[in-house]
């Protein structure tokens, strides 16, 4: 076990118990969900990472299952000291609807037959996956993700919640994906659901207790796939034209090439661990994906209120940096805080789960709290000039807060009321808030740096400051409470 590793996991599964209607129109009762955590939910339950996994991935994205040979499939950025820092950040990562790693699928006994759902399963969507993923995230009680992070399907999955959900997170970190499935994604995708469905032992997707599976067809399947997930540049770095426990070349049918055993041993291995029927489920919903609205990526991606990093790797064919900068592009014609990065790897699609010190840097860079918009308050509660002092104590009360913003009708800020000032109405028999607030308000910018904005506030002595945009209009509020996790490294 490595020393900055999460350690020994657990899955855990939450049942959803009302239906959840489906991007078709038909339902699904009885989902169960099956997810893993690592790392602790805060009190203010603001820490939250929800990691979103590839097409043939699962819920155990770091850590070590007892009796286990390796880690979870992101154990290179998720853990102790990493960019997804378990000692930071609450990370919830879940099987998708349709997987066969104890997330609802086709697998699944139906609760109506009593048997496998087989193809009673409905078809489902990326929307519909990040639906259910929404119903886990609420049993939560958290009210905003501090980011939704995904590869590959998984960075579908983060585009769609961007567009499904724009309230629910502060940031994102779509990579190497894209916004819609291409003619040529949807090509392959149908070559190896088409190697499924022609196995004779698939049996019209009833192939449950028969004691026979369709493993012929879909170890062809994950080999087409895998031929994609690769780069010409690596597979020549890794076989060249070497030949496979042989000096010569035999001149018949048999395997000659390292590559094709390869590709054999990839197809070999996935039959053991992944359901024929979930393949044809999945890759179906990743060619059903796209968030473009009217044929407009700049019009599906019009509500997204996210800070986003969009990373592409320079050899992946499968997703080309093009259909990353396609998404960057139409983020940036909605005037969304959107950054590039490229990784740069000969490793092809599969550099997102390989490429470890590039990775750590990027997203370590990105999620990093290290402006005050990443952390403010927006939420504020305001009051004018005109109101009375017993309103504003109401008002202090009800929300619970100890600072009260004074604004003007078109919100700039023109001064500030504090519990101090409330009992200094009292001492003075005050009842017009103008009389005591305090004017000469001492104030920050949403792109100032969390460190010079504690700094400032420690020199001042002050718990909290409004922040405001360059016309002095109110945006937010930050106090001590919001930092005081970052300030012990600022002494």
């Amino acid at each position: 076990m490595k020393k900055e590793s999460v350690g020994v996991v657990q899955t855990k599964y939450y049942n959803i118990e009302e239906p959840i209607e489906l991007e078709s129109g038909k339902t699904l009762d009885n989902i169960t969900v099956a997810y893993e955590t690592y790392g602790e939910l805060n009190k203010e339950k603001d820490n939250a990472i929800l990691i979103c996994h590839a097409l043939s991935g699962d819920a155990h994205a770091a850590g070590w299952h007892e009796g286990d040979k390796k880690p979870g499939w992101w154990e290179i950025v998720i853990g102790p000291g990493k960019a997804l820092d378990s000692e930071k950040y609450f990370i919830i990562c879940s099987n998708v609807l349709g997987g066969c790693k104890g997330t609802t699928g086709p697998l699944s006994i139906n609760p109506k037959t009593g048997k496998e759902y087989g193809l009673d399963f409905p078809v489902i969507t990326i929307k519909d996956m990040v639906k259910v993923q929404k119903r886990l995230i609420d049993a939560f009680g958290i009210d905003k993700l501090s980011a939704v992070v995904g590869g590959s399907m998984g960075g579908m999955q983060t585009l769609q919640w961007l567009v499904s959900y724009p309230e629910m997170m502060k940031k994102a970190v779509a990579i190497a994906t894209t916004a819609r499935s291409s003619p040529q994604q949807i090509a392959f995708n149908e070559v190896g659901r088409q190697s499924i469905v022609g196995d004779p032992n698939w049996n019209g997707g009833n192939y449950y207790g028969t004691g026979k599976i369709p493993k012929e067809g879909l170890s062809v399947a994950r080999m087409i796939a895998h031929i994609t997930y690769l780069s010409d540049e690596s597979m020549y770095l890794k076989f060249g034209r070497d030949l496979q426990d042989k000096d010569e070349i035999t001149y018949d049918l048999s395997m000659d090439f390292q590559v094709e055993s390869y590709l054999h041993h990839q197809g070999a291995s996935f039959v053991k661990r992944f359901d024929a029927n979930s393949y044809l489920y999945i890759t179906k919903a990743v060619d059903l994906f796209d968030l473009a609205q009217n044929n407009s990526l700049i019009d599906g991606f019009k509500d997204v209120k996210a800070k986003v990093e969009i990373i592409s790797v320079d050899s992946d064919w499968l997703y080309p940096v093009e259909q990353g900068t396609e998404i960057l592009t139409a983020l940036s014609a909605n005037d969304v805080e959107v950054s590039f990065s490229e990784l740069k790897s000969n490793y092809g699609h599969d550099a997102f789960l390989l490429e470890k010190g590039q990775l750590n840097y990027i997203l370590s860079k990105f999620l990093s709290d290290n402006i005050v918009e990443d952390l403010m308050l927006t939420d504020v509660a305001t009051i004018t000039e005109q109101a009375q002092i017993e309103e504003a104590a109401k008002l202090m009360f009800n929300r619970n807060v100890t600072h009260i913003p004074v604004v003007t009708t078109d919100k700039k800020l023109i001064g500030i009321v504090t519990s101090w000032d409330l009992s200094k109405a009292i001492a003075t028999n005050s009842n017009d808030l103008k009389e005591i607030m305090t004017k000469t308000v001492k104030f920050c910018h949403a792109d100032d740096s969390i460190e010079s904005t504690a700094r400032r506030m420690r020199k001042l002595d002050i718990s909290c400051l409004p922040v405001v945009d360059d016309d002095f209009k109110l945006k937010g509020i930050i106090s001590t409470d919001q930092i005081s996790h970052l300030v012990s490294e600022y002494r």
